[in-house]
């Protein structure tokens, strides 16, 4: 059973969602319950609760060896490679007749857990849509392009997508940087082709005729955070930046919607996450707003462990909390995640057929990550059904260019101003026992 909590229509001049988007919050009715009580602990003298359950010893990587390929190679994420390509080649889609499209995908270990599970939910629903007969009676081929995290391998992903013009269209580029990146080529390229759905987290990073986002961007995922905690009754917050980067990017937006709903703000942040957790004092706010990756929060949360109180931490989409269950994080600080996706537990028919597409192709646990790729590859397939005439690289960007609205099963997308496809924002959260709520 789900509740809404709060459906608030935005009339702000300063805050950060847009004006004509209603923020919708969405949690599990048992999920509030005990978001209202962590929340009722921190606001008392925040010791640690007597209660939590002791957990095994978890051997994690040294510091010296650890950072994001060590911790990924913990939860054997580093060593599983993506495969190279889930299609055949493009002679071969030629050849048969059928649509194909590209899914470019960043595998440097800055962005490879995320990268993986956005992979396998578009490997899903394509696979999915294929067996249900494919875009006009034939097979999509969906072909993935990977990245190694860097301008030249990009340009040499893109160069393969150009020379090839049975390419209809980009859908769920992966993960932030590859995205946003991608938008930036192809802005400047002479290359007309759509690139749909891209986890582009950065608002910064505007829509342009290429690019059509559907995701809630971190702006507003920072806002729905800050909101949901002034809305139980918290008054101040701490924000922790995992790099120089984050906080020159998102300092601002956090800084203004803090102010805009009167939330005390504290902010910090080193090139360490280990030592941050470590040197943290008493003082410093029980909830924090985490901005960064999940190898960093992992370390953030080793150095948490060594203060005698209580934290809470509350972070943005690309953290991965499978990932940080399958590392033996958050076994003494709950971790709560954004994410711009219905809960992987909702009733929505679009979650429902990513549960069972997932169980029945995939030996792997539902996730806001694999649901997202999902969700990009079914926008894109709704999209290019919905092309009158012949199906070409040009008449899928015009198709896509109409920014139509769409009802994916429960997930609504209606653009904005902006070129935005959706504000939608839920969260979960990881328990200090190891499961996944909400």
């Amino acid at each position: 059973m789900h509740v809404t909590v709060m459906i608030e229509k935005q009339r702000r001049s300063s805050a950060v969602l847009r004006p004509s988007e209603a923020a919708i919050v969405i949690f599990s009715t048992s999920f509030v319950h005990m978001l209202r009580a962590l929340f009722r602990t921190a606001a008392g003298k925040g010791s640690r609760p007597c209660t939590c359950r002791a957990q095994p010893p978890t051997t994690m990587p040294s510091p010296r060896i650890s950072r994001r390929h060590a911790l990924l190679s913990a939860a054997g994420l580093a060593a599983a490679p993506l495969a190279r390509s889930q299609a055949h080649r493009s002679a071969a889609g030629t050849r048969q007749g059928g649509a194909l499209v590209t899914q470019i995908v960043d595998t440097s270990a800055a962005q490879q857990d995320v990268s993986k599970d956005l992979l396998i939910g578009s490997r899903a629903a394509w696979q999915d849509i294929n067996a249900r007969g494919g875009l006009r009676g034939r097979p999509v081929q969906h072909q993935t392009l990977e990245t190694d995290g860097s301008p030249a391998g990009l340009r040499a992903a893109l160069q393969t997508v150009r020379e090839n013009p049975a390419c209809l269209a980009l859908t769920g580029t992966a993960g932030a940087a590859a995205a946003s990146q991608l938008s930036a080529l192809l802005r400047q390229e002479p290359l007309d082709i759509a690139h749909a759905a891209p986890w582009l987290q950065n608002a910064g990073a505007t829509a342009d005729r290429h690019t059509f986002p559907i995701f809630a961007p971190r702006q507003e995922q920072i806002a729905h955070a800050l909101k949901s905690l002034s809305s139980m009754g918290v008054a101040e917050v701490g924000a922790i930046y995992a790099s120089a980067q984050e906080q020159s990017l998102y300092r601002e937006d956090v800084e203004r919607t803090a102010s805009a709903l009167k939330l005390k703000l504290h902010s910090y942040g080193g090139a360490d996450p280990r030592a941050l957790g470590q040197r943290l004092t008493p003082g410093t706010p029980a909830i924090l707003l985490y901005i960064g990756g999940t190898p960093e929060l992992v370390q953030f949360t080793q150095g948490l462990e060594k203060q005698l109180r209580q934290r809470y931490v509350v972070a943005l989409a690309d953290v991965n909390l499978q990932t940080l269950q399958q590392l033996g994080a958050a076994r003494q600080t709950p971790v709560i995640a954004t994410q711009p996706v219905p809960l992987v537990s909702a009733s929505l028919p679009v979650v429902r057929a990513y549960r069972e597409t997932l169980a029945r192709l995939f030996d792997e646990p539902p996730s806001p990550l694999s649901l997202a790729g999902f969700i990009a590859a079914r926008y894109t397939f709704e999209v290019l059904r919905s092309v009158e005439g012949p199906l070409t690289r040009q008449s899928a960007l015009a198709t896509f260019s109409r920014r139509a609205p769409l009802d994916l099963g429960g997930f609504r997308i209606s653009f904005d101003a902006q070129g935005r496809g959706s504000g939608y924002v839920t969260q979960s959260m990881l328990t200090t026992d190891g499961r996944v709520v909400g």
